[in-house]
């Protein structure tokens, strides 16, 4: 079973590293061609982020293959100090797919674009890291059937696996890339079995093992792949901040322009659905006269939109209503940009929102947007 673990192991080795390479190719190409997109919305700036990370984590796994390899060859993949690399590879696979998915904008609320919680996180991470490295100094390494050493790891990984199958199987189907999405989720519930016969030794059978690491990893790889082109797909479809247009003309009604959508100062008339006209017409003028943190509007909990409903509706009631083909529908990412920590700002430009001095009047004399008075002028 030597060659077949050494095999494995060059094999895992190779693929990861061409994967990383691959990855940061992608990364390195997406800022050469779009980077005054990205430079324009931000926003798009945590996505780039996350694919390094995610290269990273995959450069991890090459660290973790030539480790394997050197305590294979070597005979030393029972020791102690072995257990101790591991668990340092471990480690920083873990922190680097944590760090990838704080850029997704799939990924649990508590995750995305969240410092605090992402800080609290990397700190159980490093916390688990030392109890690990703790039990396996003061642990025989040969035990009966579990290695308790490996249970805050293990425990660790199923957490992060949750959160990777997440965020990836919500971000291919808002792709329309439904098998993609089921493959991705299958491929990170493999890598998951693939850890249980280091916690649990019986489970480890060698050969089988095995297979199912590589089958895992090169899916992932794979996936990881599939998830960078799409997004190059995705930000070269997104109309650019600088060439939409929007005007406030009246109650319910607002023309609209988005060069790229081909549509062309289209009038919108919301008519009775006044709650969408009025959340559209909030976010245009926290855009427009709003100042860092009062051009945000928090969605969710305790903000001034209850839920993430009220945008969704206000994109289908433009489709709707406009009666766009397919591939001139919008799409939220298209008007508004996530900031995070719940909060969400219309990506239109300030200079580009017009809004009728009529319209603004009887808007702030309502008693229920006095708030809007302090920057609006």
């Amino acid at each position: 079973m030597k060659e077949v673990a050494i095999f494995h192991t060059l094999a895992h080795l190779s693929i990861a590293f061409i994967g990383a390479i691959l990855l940061l190719a992608i990364w390195y190409n997406i800022r050469k061609r779009f980077n005054n997109r990205l430079e324009e919305d931000d926003s798009l700036l945590r996505v780039d982020k996350g694919l390094v990370y995610l290269s990273l984590a995959l450069f991890v796994w090459v660290g973790s293959g030539t480790w394997g390899y050197l305590g294979t060859h070597w005979s030393f993949s029972q020791t102690t100090t072995y257990l101790l690399g591991v668990s340092l590879f471990s480690t920083l696979n873990n922190l680097f797919l944590l760090l990838a998915l704080f850029y997704f904008s799939h990924a649990p609320s508590f995750i995305y674009n969240n410092e605090k919680n992402i800080s609290k996180i990397i700190a159980l991470i490093l916390l688990v890291s030392v109890l690990t490295i703790g039990l396996n100094l003061y642990l025989p390494t040969n035990q009966a059937s579990i290695r308790v050493a490996g249970i805050p790891d293990l425990l660790l990984s199923s957490f992060l696996c949750c959160l990777l199958s997440y965020s990836l199987y919500k971000t291919f189907i808002d792709r329309d890339l439904k098998i993609v999405a089921y493959i991705a989720v299958l491929s990170v519930f493999l890598m998951f079995i693939a850890q249980l016969p280091e916690v649990f030794t019986e489970l480890d059978d060698g050969f089988t093992n095995k297979l199912i690491k590589i089958i895992s990893k090169t899916s992932l790889i794979s996936i990881f792949l599939v998830l960078a082109t799409s997004w190059v797909i995705e930000l070269a479809s997104t109309p650019r901040p600088s060439e939409m247009m929007i005007q406030f003309l009246d109650w319910s009604l607002v023309k609209i322009s988005i060069p790229s959508k081909e549509i062309y100062d289209q009038v919108i008339d919301f008519g009775s659905k006044t709650t969408q006209y009025k959340n559209l017409l909030k976010f245009a003028l926290r855009r427009k006269w709003g100042e860092g943190q009062e051009q945000c509007i928090v969605v969710g909990g305790l903000g001034e939109l209850k839920n993430q409903t009220y945008l969704s509706r206000i994109i289908e009631n433009c489709n709707n209503i406009l009666q766009l083909q397919e591939h001139q529908q919008l799409e939220r990412r298209d008007i508004f940009t996530f900031i995070g920590n719940g909060q969400y700002r219309l990506r239109i430009l300030p200079e580009h929102i017009i809004i009728e001095e009529g319209l603004l009047d009887e808007f702030l004399k309502s008693p229920d947007n006095q708030n809007y008075n302090s920057f609006c002028n």
